[in-house]
């Protein structure tokens, strides 16, 4: 079979090592074999900083299945000798370092190339730039003081002629791919260079302009979308309505984008933001191409075996076992709207100790990415009794967590049947949380053996983390913000019980109110909407706990049958490849 594309490029930040969502994406994608018969090559390009040791340590760790095949920083030059010559050439031109090698992605090998071009000739930025300005009217001078924006910049035209050595001529049917923002200025060095040479697409994993006028006003979801859906009917766009943006380096340079051959989007909303953003955008065709949810299919027996391992923990914990065990495994940020699991948990509460029920909630959420040290949990597990109790003055509760944690704290003294504890950890096993973890514990665990899986975010341009559980039969209560809801309502999971659709933003439509009252919508109006929500969330979750083995096991095949019909199977054929196909 021949495939349909000679070449796919994906210009991310997440070439060489998965670091968060867009890793989680490329996983899904490179992996099916459905991708893989289609495309003949695929390379990952981006940048990479060879002096980070944490960043070294995890490209070169085993997990990551990388094989390096030129990097001259350490004397590895296994390639043919007119590729290390033109590699090499490249790093004394550009005053760059190169790596380039193969990542294991499932079965199969995908080549990557990566640039530290942090000590790049200043003649060579400046050219760029300037033609950034001429070609696109980004305003460099404006945001150079940003390093996230240097580093991408800075790295465009080397990383350009790296994959050029390696590939050669841009074959007819090659499609470059910018994922998010971070691609966009290699895309942008394509275009100078080699303008027409393949298909150039943006994929949007959200709207960055957008993110922060959700996040940063106490509005958040619930006045955002109402005034976009308002000014959307009244003909009007972002900047009518929110001024103008162009302050913000990833607006600049989104609006740049508009110069691509095409747009996906990972979620519905993601599409309507895009179209919101400007009259060209309004105007251009942008594919979905949701993300896939994993599908594994476990038994009864298994599941249960992960939730009796959660409910010893849980014992160990607080000295009780529970009927349910919840879990919200997440980033510690705003956008994750920590609060309102509690809200619907003050509602739950009640709910479940009229039925002689009790529940923990387990927040896997740490505000340092690579958690704590493993020794330094067991000595504050020791000291006053970690995750359950927690200091802020000792390097445990950093950031956001002091906050929650006190929310948590307020809940859990007043609560009758449930607590809430945070595990501010990367990882779920002994070693990472404690003697007081079940010694035979996985993250897997976490996964299958939970009930319910909160994921009630303010953005979420779609949320893979949401919707994990989903093959377990668990419960997964998202807000309707999530750009998983739109891939579930197409799966046809709203026949299902799995899924409960927590909505904090049409109830503002009973208000009629108009634009300028719309912007003004703060956290009192929210906090009531919220509220009113959250009962409603909470009464839907008590009455769909699966209380019988029938129930328990019509869980597990209704969600495992919805998680197929989501995989990353079903978003390659019928999503990636034909959106490619029509470019």
């Amino acid at each position: 079979m021949t495939a349909t594309f000679d070449l796919v490029v994906h210009a991310t930040h997440e070439a060489g090592i998965k670091v968060g969502g867009i890793g989680a994406v490329l996983d899904g994608l490179l992996r099916e074999p459905a991708y893989n018969a289609a495309v003949a090559r695929t390379l990952l390009v981006g940048p990479f900083n060879r002096d980070h040791a944490t960043e070294m340590e995890r490209l070169f760790a085993p997990r990551n299945k990388l094989r390096v095949r030129y990097f001259s920083t350490a004397g590895i030059y296994d390639v043919p000798e007119t590729l290390a010559q033109a590699l090499t050439e490249i790093e004394m031109t550009f005053q760059v370092a190169l790596l380039y090698g193969t990542r294991r992605f499932g079965v199969y090998e995908h080549e990557i190339v990566l640039v530290d071009a942090r000590h790049v000739r200043d003649d060579v930025v400046r050219e760029y730039k300037y033609h950034l300005w001429e070609r696109y009217g980004i305003d460099s001078y404006r945001y150079e003081q940003n390093p996230e924006y240097e580093t991408f910049v800075r790295a465009a035209e080397p990383s350009l002629a790296a994959v050029q050595a390696i590939v050669g001529q841009i074959p007819p049917r090659a499609v470059i791919i910018a994922h998010e923002w971070l691609g966009l200025p290699f895309v942008f060095s394509l275009q100078r260079h080699h303008p027409g040479k393949g298909k150039t697409v943006f994929y949007a994993h959200e709207v960055a302009t957008v993110r922060p006028l959700v996040e940063n006003h106490p509005g958040h979801d619930t006045r955002f979308y109402n005034v976009m859906y308002a000014a959307r009917d009244r003909g009007l766009f972002l900047p009518d309505v929110f001024g103008d943006q162009s302050h913000a380096f990833k607006h600049a340079l989104l609006m740049a984008a508009a110069s691509l051959d095409g747009f996906f989007a990972v979620g519905d909303l993601v599409v309507d933001e895009l179209r919101f953003l400007s009259p060209h955008f309004a105007q251009r065709c942008i594919d979905l191409v949701y993300n896939g949810v994993p599908s594994q299919r476990i038994s009864l027996d298994e599941r249960q075996v992960s939730t009796e391992r959660l409910r010893t923990y849980a014992q160990n914990l607080l000295g009780f076992r529970p009927t349910w065990v919840f879990s919200h495994v997440t980033r510690m940020v705003v956008s994750k709207a920590l609060w309102r699991d509690i809200r619907v948990m003050a509602f739950l509460d009640g709910m479940l100790a009229a039925r002689g029920e009790r529940a923990v909630l387990f927040t896997l959420s740490s505000a340092i990415p690579t958690g704590r040290r493993a020794e330094d949990v067991w000595r504050w597990e020791a000291e006053y009794g970690w995750p359950v109790y927690h200091r802020a003055d000792n390097g445990d509760l950093v950031g956001l967590e002091v906050d929650y944690y006190r929310a948590i704290q307020a809940f859990n003294q007043q609560a009758q049947a449930t607590r809430i504890v945070l595990v501010n950890q990367f990882g779920w096993d002994r070693e990472r949380c404690g003697r007081r973890m079940p010694p035979d514990m996985q993250f897997a665990d976490l996964r299958q053996g939970t009930h319910l899986e909160f994921g009630q975010s303010i953005y979420e341009p779609f949320g893979i983390a949401q919707v994990e559980p989903l093959t377990a039969g668990a419960l997964c209560c998202v807000s309707n913000v999530c750009g998983c809801v739109g891939f579930v309502h197409k799966a046809g999971g709203d026949s299902v019980a799995n899924v409960v659709v927590a909505d904090y933003v049409t109830p503002v439509a009973a208000l009629h109110l108009d634009i300028p009252h719309l912007l003004a919508i703060g956290q009192q109006t929210r906090d009531m909407i919220e509220a009113a929500t959250a009962r409603k969330v909470a009464m839907a979750l008590a009455e769909r706990l699966p209380r019988t083995p029938e129930a328990a096991h019509l869980g597990l095949e209704t969600g495992f049958a919805l998680a197929q019909r989501m995989s990353w199977d079903v978003v390659v054929r019928d999503y990636l490849i034909p959106a490619m196909a029509a470019l």
